[in-house]
């Protein structure tokens, strides 16, 4: 094995193991280090806590997990406690984040690490058979007149988009309207990821849903995040609260994701900046021509063409940032009428008219099916990350 690629912390112990084994030469412990990191190649996939782990040294002893190395080796690999973050960074020749706004914060993160990686940006991507529905490429083929292309792109959405309905109503006995405007929400039910943000304010969501506005959700949450398992109590309460126009389906797995990113009208992403690392549904959405209405953070500052590929969430102001104010209430209140206001005066208006939400949906198309496909991730890591440095 030539390049060893630690796809996140867990991974570290690999490289613990393989110093323990001196596979790579040298008596003293940064000399195999040294060596180690030549082959070693490292992903941060989360600025957010839980996902950079850290472990007292006596629970690495009491689970066999220090593999003899004395508490002063351990403390040079990861620090004390032991980060498995830092582990991976001082472990390895290059690290990356998983968008380029990712890779920025990662390095204002991780700067103060002696003996780091650099850390470069990886965009996500999504295996493009798996989630682009077959009849978009169907209705797309290049040979075709301009016309038909786009009627068979709307027939092929409005089928769709008729299943996902059709599924909605097998499962939980509500019938969404076809002709209405229906918003999809699907994802780990983290707090960062505000799910419940839209449901904030009666007033203003009584006037959305006078406008005919569906919100179909789904989504799990961490068996240990109590918080994210009391949003996903919310939306269920909301959904019974707005039968017609909340609707949660539970059981959230693959299937039902491509289905989801299939059939809603538009993909809603709201998080925290700059807590979503990239997000990958949001992509699986825009190939099947769903436009995305999100907070610029993750992956869509780089797909975000405002009003063409899809609509922006108020702009990115690095002060506003989660990590640089912690008031997450003026932050919710803000970014909540910025949705609002996004909904209603631009999507809206854009899905009364049938030539303008045609537009859209080839543009998410096409911005997307590349760009954001795992082909061109692998691409990347292949030349950028995994490439044997010239000496």
């Amino acid at each position: 094995v030539s390049v060893f690629h630690f796809n996140e912390g867990h991974a570290v112990f690999a490289g613990l193991e393989l110093l323990r084994q001196k596979k790579y030469g040298g008596k003293k412990l940064a000399e195999r280090v040294a060596k180690l990191r030549e082959h070693v190649v490292f992903t941060t996939h989360t600025p957010v806590p839980a996902g950079n782990e850290i472990h007292g040294l006596d629970a690495l002893r009491t689970m066999d997990a220090d593999l003899g190395f004395t508490d002063k080796e351990l403390k040079e690999i990861g620090g004390d406690p032991f980060s498995m973050t830092v582990a991976g960074l001082r472990m390895s020749r290059i690290a990356n984040g998983v968008a380029e706004l990712h890779g920025d914060t990662a390095r204002a993160m991780w700067k103060g690490v002696s003996g780091a990686a650099p850390i470069i940006s990886i965009t996500n991507g999504v295996h493009v058979p798996t989630w682009q529905d077959a009849r978009i490429r169907a209705a797309l083929v290049p040979d075709k007149p301009r016309a038909k292309q786009d009627d068979e792109l709307w027939t092929a959405h409005q089928t769709m988009k008729a299943e996902l309905i059709a599924e909605v109503a097998r499962r939980t006995g509500v019938k969404l309207a076809q002709d209405k405007l229906l918003i999809g929400f699907a994802r780990r039910a983290a707090t960062y990821k505000r799910a419940d943000l839209i449901l904030g304010d009666t007033k203003r969501l009584a006037k959305l849903f006078d406008k005919g506005v569906q919100i179909v959700y789904s989504g799990k949450a961490h068996p240990r995040d109590f918080d994210g398992k009391a949003i996903v109590g919310k939306l269920v309460e909301a959904s019974k609260k707005h039968p017609k126009h909340v609707v949660f389906l539970e059981n959230y797995e693959m299937t039902l994701g491509a289905l989801l990113t299939r059939g809603a009208d538009i993909w809603l992403n709201n998080p925290r900046r700059p807590l979503e690392a990239s997000g990958t549904s949001g992509m699986k959405a825009a190939m099947n021509g769903v436009p995305n209405l999100s907070i610029l953070d993750g992956w869509w500052p780089e797909g975000c063409e405002h009003g063409v590929t899809g609509w922006k969430i108020g702009d990115a102001d690095p002060k506003d940032d989660a990590f640089n104010d912690r008031d997450t209430l003026r932050i919710d209140k803000r970014d909540r009428e910025l949705l609002y206001k996004a909904i209603e005066n631009d999507v809206l208006k854009a899905f009364g008219n049938r030539a303008k939400w045609i537009e859209l949906m080839r543009a998410s198309i096409a911005m997307s099916q590349w760009r954001f496909s795992s082909d061109r991730m692998m691409q990347d890591y292949v030349t950028r990350v995994y490439a044997t440095p010239k000496r």
